[in-house]
């Protein structure tokens, strides 16, 4: 594999999509440690992730369009290798932040593996796999960036506002998730995946959507005991909202239209809005 074909496959401009949980947590943080935040956002989103990116390429050896790769190049061995490198390096840098932080390294690396090995294949599962991203990716992540960043004891972590916080997380992951799968039902069904949108179909994967969106959007609102902050997020996610009704409206006459361009701009939107509302959050705290 070229150097630019492994760049292409670790997709870390993706890692924006999922940045909005590291600054949920910052913005929950009283007294930040600087080192370890900017530590934590690096080893998550230039090291975990990418790699984890990488893994699931390897295995998946995708031909169509995955998550802002329109054509992804073919890969072999060298892309396993890459993966497992980068894996190491963010294990031994957690080891500076702390062992919390390494043992959920450690969760995050096995779990998407899982996720994507031939033997285990957790994606083969559409409601299993569904839960653990959603958890791994939400939740988890933001109990452990807390931890890491606040270096607080685990016993903390249980208090009900962070507990609800991490709910929300994971509520987010579980909307937005079913969507990133909703154009690749052929490519899924060629290796045999149920993914949780190619169980649900077009419509249920939108309506799934709407519905957990929906829940997540009342969890926010006791979050923030409906208050500003509550609608300046209704705000910051207006465009969001607004091109998710109106891509259902065109797909609901014509399922053509569930496409990886789509896709990506609902996304990408999502993503602008939540990155930028828990920002300006962290800010003004």
């Amino acid at each position: 594999m070229s150097l630019r074909a492994v760049w292409l496959h670790l997709r870390v401009p993706f890692s924006f999509f999922l940045m909005p949980v590291f600054w949920f947590a910052l913005s929950q943080s009283a007294h930040p440690d600087a080192g370890r935040t900017w530590a934590v956002f690096l080893i998550i989103h230039l090291l975990l992730y990418p790699a984890s990116h990488a893994y699931n390429s390897y295995y998946d050896k995708d031909t169509e369009s995955i998550g802002l790769l329109a054509t992804p190049p073919p890969v072999d061995r060298t892309l396993l290798w890459v993966a497992w490198g980068l894996d190491a390096v963010a294990l031994l840098h957690g080891l500076w932040v702390g062992w919390p932080f390494v043992a959920y390294l450690l969760v995050y690396g096995f779990i998407s593996k899982a996720y994507s090995h031939d033997r285990m294949r957790l994606k083969k599962y559409p409601v299993l796999s569904w839960l653990i991203v959603g958890l791994c990716q939400g939740g988890l992540t933001f109990l452990a960036t807390y931890q890491a960043i606040n270096q607080v004891p685990i016993s903390h972590l249980l208090n009900t506002n962070l507990m609800l916080a991490a709910s929300l997380c994971s509520l987010n992951i579980l909307a937005i998730y079913p969507i990133t799968q909703v154009y690749q039902h052929a490519e899924d069904s060629r290796r045999g995946d149920l993914t949780m949108s190619r169980w649900l179909g077009i419509r249920g994967t939108f309506g799934c959507t709407g519905l957990i969106f929906t829940l997540a959007t009342a969890g926010f609102y006791v979050f923030y005991r409906g208050q500003a902050p509550f609608y300046g997020l209704q705000i910051c996610l207006l465009p969001a909202t607004l091109f998710f009704v109106i891509w259902y409206s065109h797909v609901h006459r014509d399922a053509r239209l569930a496409n990886y361009t789509s896709a990506m701009r609902m996304t990408l939107l999502a993503g602008i809005g939540l990155n930028l509302f828990f920002i300006v959050q962290w800010l003004f705290k």
